[in-house]
């Protein structure tokens, strides 16, 4: 994010005390020795197996000692990447402008070391100091058998990903003030889940929202698609405002919500406008699985084969839909969850609002191969990569299939691939029978075209919220949505993956003008993990 010169930083430190000038003078706190091997013989065998203690500690004070001093290419041939190891380290201090280096190691576990760093960052007159902490790992050499770092960019900091750089200088954009839309700032501080997201909507309309740009160490990516991180902020500029769609109240609950279930992602809406209201996420990995995952969404999907179902006039929801135990198409067995009761003579809507799978398998025989694709795209606007919420996403993928996925996509497996965001936007669309693209900053502030599709017919609309508020009240929604009162509806979600042992639990509803969905992965079956997010995003009424 800055205009600087750039330097990619990746490597391996032993936690010892560094500390000096340019990279710091070098404190060894036990003396450095190199072991030479006589044998008569000819030379030693070549060593195999993880390094010992001893090892780890005398490879990790060997690196840090001529990484300290400056001396790249010593540094670099003590690791197992000394080509990309030797640019980098060269550029550690002139680029990324890291001086007076202070390490201090913690206490190692096995050939992993952790450490802590404590140094000064320079440019244009201004310093500051820079604490963080990292890792670094020590392995066998493949051919040489000696005990080598483990050359990876986090080792140097743990933001830094493979091809990232550093840099210190003028910001590339100015910084922003995001605001929701009644005016409240938000902040990564205090809503974690827009950390990622603010840093990408500063990247793309900081020079539209009017701010001056300040001197800042950062990470670019190598991705330029992929916004850059702030990592200290050398001079403050002057932000500019503005302003979103996210409302601080959707997205302090949304927040809180995604807390209590491990891998969770829940996106809410507003279904008379395409405005995102809230979008968090609970993961280990950092992704933004709420705008940008790509798994199947499970029963959710009935929604969007329901009215497949009744716009290309199979059925409709008062209609047959017999729910048998088992249901098999091109030589492929369907099952329902455990526990549900067949009925031969339920009618759409009780099939819908039980989540019986086989009803919807039984009709892949009276579905073209891509009647459920044009439904989801020219009704729903999924699935054609034309969508512009404000930062990147995904648009959802139906692809015509067919064999046994024409029956497994009518069901959320298969093929079909979706987000919370996009599942929430089915439920908006299938609630109001007008398909709006979601965003997070209005189209007027750079003139983006938002994505357009046909929508639902009125009558479709009707039926389709009816089965949702039957799923809602007495399907297998009613115990995460009781207590809501007003206009709700739901459809729940189990998806199958191969691999998990647990199922991917999905949840879509809505409750007035707030429409979402939630995934959590592993999480069982839709009620149990992604329901009561949702629930309580839509407890909050946006």
């Amino acid at each position: 994010m800055r205009k600087g010169v750039k330097t990619a930083i990746v490597g391996g430190v032993f936690a010892v005390m560094v500390g000096g000038a340019g990279y710091g003078a070098y404190n060894v706190l036990h003396a450095l020795h190199t072991n030479t091997a006589s044998n008569a013989g000819g030379p030693a065998p070549v060593k195999t197996g993880p390094p010992s203690a001893s090892e780890v500690k005398e490879a990790s004070a060997k690196f840090l000692a001529a990484w300290a001093k400056g001396d790249a290419a010593t540094a670099a041939s003590l690791t197992n990447n000394a080509a990309a190891a030797e640019v980098l380290l060269t550029a550690y201090g002139t680029s990324a402008h890291i001086t007076k280096a202070h390490i201090t190691a913690g206490t190692p576990s096995g050939d992993s070391v952790p450490f802590s760093v404590k140094a000064t960052v320079s440019s244009a007159g201004k310093s500051k100091p820079l604490d963080y902490k990292s890792e670094l790992t020590v392995v066998r050499g493949e051919t040489t058998g000696r005990a080598l770092v483990d050359w990876q960019p986090s080792v140097v900091h743990p933001d830094l990903e493979q091809g990232d750089t550093l840099v210190t200088g003028e910001a590339k954009v100015p910084p922003i003030e995001a605001v929701d839309r009644n005016g409240v700032v938000l902040t990564g501080a205090k809503y974690p889940s827009l950390g990622p997201i603010l840093d990408a909507l500063r990247e793309k309309y900081g020079d539209k929202a009017g701010g001056k740009p300040g001197i800042e160490l950062s990470v670019e990516r190598a991705d330029a698609n992929t916004p850059g991180k702030t990592l200290l902020t050398l001079a403050k500029g002057t932000p500019g405002k503005l302003n979103t769609t996210i409302s601080a109240t959707a997205q302090a609950a949304a927040e809180r919500a995604v807390r209590q279930y491990a891998e969770s992602s829940v996106v809410a809406v507003k279904p008379s406008t395409g405005e995102v209201l809230a979008v968090a996420n609970h993961r280990h990995d950092g992704f933004n699985a709420a705008f940008e995952g790509r798994l199947a969404p499970g029963s959710t999907m009935k929604v969007i084969s329901a009215a497949t179902l009744i716009d290309n006039g199979i059925t409709s929801m008062n209609g047959p839909a017999p729910c048998p135990d088992s249901a098999v198409w091109q030589s492929q067995t369907f099952h329902n969850l455990k526990g549900l009761l067949p009925n031969e003579q339920a009618t759409l809507a009780n099939s819908f609002m039980r989540s019986c799978n086989t009803a919807f398998v039984k009709y892949a025989d009276e579905v073209k191969v891509d009647s459920l694709t044009r439904e989801a795209e020219d009704r729903f606007g999924l699935g054609r990569n034309n969508w512009k919420t404000g930062i990147v996403s995904f648009d959802g993928s139906v692809p015509a299939s067919g064999g046994p996925d024409t029956a497994a996509n009518l069901i959320g497996q298969g093929q079909v691939q979706m987000s919370p965001l996009n599942m929430a936007s089915v439920t908006a669309t299938a609630t109001t029978g007008a398909f709006r693209q979601p965003y997070l900053v209005s189209p007027k502030l750079d003139g983006r075209q938002l994505a357009q599709a046909r929508g639902l017919p009125a009558n479709t609309v009707a039926q389709l919220r009816a089965m949702m508020r039957l799923t809602a009240t007495q399907g297998t929604a009613a115990q995460v949505m009781a207590g809501l009162g007003g206009d709700i509806g739901a459809k729940t979600g189990s998806a199958e993956v191969d691999g998990q042992t647990k199922s991917n639990s999905w949840f879509t509803g809505y409750r007035g003008d707030v429409a979402a969905a939630a995934m959590t992965q592993e999480g069982g079956h839709g009620g149990d993990a992604a329901g009561p997010i949702v629930a309580a995003v839509l407890r909050t009424g946006g």
